[in-house]
């Protein structure tokens, strides 16, 4: 095969990685994904995509797709965790937390989507298909042997797994999403740091009509606990497929759990000694919450799992890295197409690395506190799931957040995410999420604001003005809902995430002042009557 050229190289072709391909591409960029494996992930395993994920994936077009595959549609209806002696059995009191939220409750009044269970199997052929029709080249079954970096890219030797011929990459920059056990973080030398081990499971896929024994239950999740088993018990499709998580014993492996041992669990949690049940695959697994010390090393970069690993509890494991990756592809872009300096690629580590800390942390926390780890004290206090999903902070300008999970960050505050509001376009329902497609930077002006429409010199930006062009605020809540006056205006980033608020529509060079600090630049000359032109706060 011919050596390759590419401006970014994702290694690893899981849900991060193909979500990073997909996110790239809306900016008009081809990426190169390479990945060991010969196709996607035949395992359900991961299926929560918690409400953060799905927006992101709205941003991308791609909501309606998700929730109209197989296990979205079957899975739409459940709810809730519950403890039962057996699926046939006697059913105890379910388990509940003032921090959990239902996927059925839905976000209220923060989103304009709300959590989806879709299962990996189908997620990832999904992102697969929208990564390639969009110019994305994925190689499946093609495996990194080693790279190199030096001040102008980073050249990587592939393998293809097929013919055993070697190739060259030459990118601008790696993305590494090769998984938990990241060989790219082990040969840049990066420690992975955190709480560590919490229990080895085993995840047990099988196929058995449990209609019957279900009945109209439609749960999330059963803790399952009985003289021979002791495991969760998941629904895939709430008829003839589930997944059975067992705890692995010291030394256990998959080898250790031969179909007929998986059969006689699977018999034993659904409390039918006679079920016919086939046993589609089994994969072991750990509960661990680690994080990567660092996020970066040169040109290369961590995402998803290579980045952290955090136990299931609250589903904010893949919806993290997707959001990891989120963040770093617009600034990939911008960089790569000169619109923003280099230094903007800072911002990735310093931003994402205080917000995945602390989600690993409640996602441990989480782990503790559930049924069979006792009821010794929690080392620290747990989050509500809106607050780690949808609340988190990033630095506003030099100014870390003293807490990155404070409640109550939903005000329109520098460094948050832009609170969602119901608008009109056109006599359209959309969200102000809506307004911000991922490609650029987008200053949204107030209903009272004055004058002509600032223009950003040769920066890239976007304008929306409240109540013009087809743009209507039918609550009259827009101002309020983002700290401003109704004259004043909000820059919001590509990802989102506000970078600055004025009192009053901004001036073009207040306007090009913040787009030069918000993009890595030199910051343009500003009058020094800056005032009346527009404050920021």
């Amino acid at each position: 095969m011919d050596d390759a050229r590419t401006p970014v190289l994702i290694v690893g072709g899981g849900l991060v990685g193909l979500a990073a391909a997909v996110f790239l591409t809306r900016h008009g960029e081809r990426p190169l994904l390479v990945e060991r494996h010969r196709g996607t992930c035949p395992h359900p395993r991961a299926r929560g995509v918690n409400v953060r994920a799905m927006e992101l994936f709205r941003q991308a077009g791609l909501e309606e797709r998700i929730r109209g595959t197989g296990s979205a549609r079957a899975l739409a209806g459940n709810s809730g965790i519950v403890r039962m002696e057996s699926l046939a059995g006697r059913q105890a009191p379910g388990f509940t937390r003032d921090y959990m939220q239902d996927p059925q409750d839905g976000t209220g009044e923060l989103s304009p989507t709300g959590w989806t269970l879709c299962e990996q199997d189908e997620l990832e052929p999904l992102l697969r298909e929208a990564a390639e029709d969009a110019g994305a080249e994925l190689r499946f079954g093609h495996e990194l042997r080693s790279h190199t970096q030096d001040a102008d890219g980073v050249t990587a030797t592939v393998r293809d797994r097929d013919t055993g011929e070697e190739y060259a990459v030459r990118a601008r920059y790696l993305v590494a999403a090769d998984g938990v056990a990241s060989p790219l973080r082990e040969a840049l030398g990066i420690p992975m740091e955190g709480h560590g081990t919490l229990a080895h499971y085993l995840n047990i896929h099988f196929r058995a009509d449990l209609t019957a024994p279900l009945g109209d239950r439609r749960f999330l999740m059963a803790y399952v606990r009985n003289a021979e088993v002791t495991a969760g018990l998941l629904p895939v499709n709430n008829t003839d497929r589930w997944l059975l998580h067992v705890p692995l014993a010291a030394g256990e492996g998959a080898a250790d759990w031969p179909p007929e041992r998986c059969r006689a669990a699977v018999r034993a949690a659904a409390g039918l000694p006679a079920l016919e049940a086939d046993i589609l695959g089994a994969q072991p697994w750990e509960a661990a919450g680690r994080t990567a010390r660092q996020l970066r090393s040169g040109r290369v970069f961590l995402v998803g799992d290579a980045a952290h690993a955090m136990p299931p509890t609250g589903a904010f494991g893949s919806a993290t890295g997707i959001q990891d990756a989120h963040n770093l592809a617009w600034r990939l872009a911008l960089v790569l197409r000169g619109s923003a300096a280099p230094e903007l690629l800072d911002g990735y580590e310093r931003e994402r690395l205080p917000v995945v800390r602390a989600t690993v942390q409640q996602a441990v926390l989480r782990s503790l506190d559930r049924p069979g780890h006792g009821q010794q004290p929690l080392p620290g206090a747990i989050r509500p799931d809106h607050t780690v999903a949808l609340g988190y902070r990033y630095p506003a300008g030099d100014t870390a957040p003293a807490d990155v999970l404070a409640d109550g960050g939903f005000t329109g505050e520098p460094g948050t995410r832009a609170p969602h509001l119901w608008l009109e376009r056109d006599g359209r329902r959309i969200s102000t999420l809506d307004l911000y497609d991922g490609r650029g930077p987008v200053l949204v002006t107030g209903p009272a604001a004055d004058g002509p429409q600032p223009a950003a010199g040769p920066l890239p930006l976007t304008v929306h003005r409240i109540g013009h062009d087809g743009l209507a605020d039918p609550s009259h809540g827009w101002a309020k809902a983002h700290g401003v006056p109704p004259h004043g205006a909000v820059l919001v980033r590509p990802d989102g995430f506000v970078g600055a608020r004025f009192d009053r529509q901004p001036s073009t060079a207040a306007l090009d002042g913040e787009l030069h600090r918000l993009l890595g630049r030199r910051p343009a000359a500003v009058p020094t009557t800056t005032a009346p032109e527009g404050s920021t706060r």
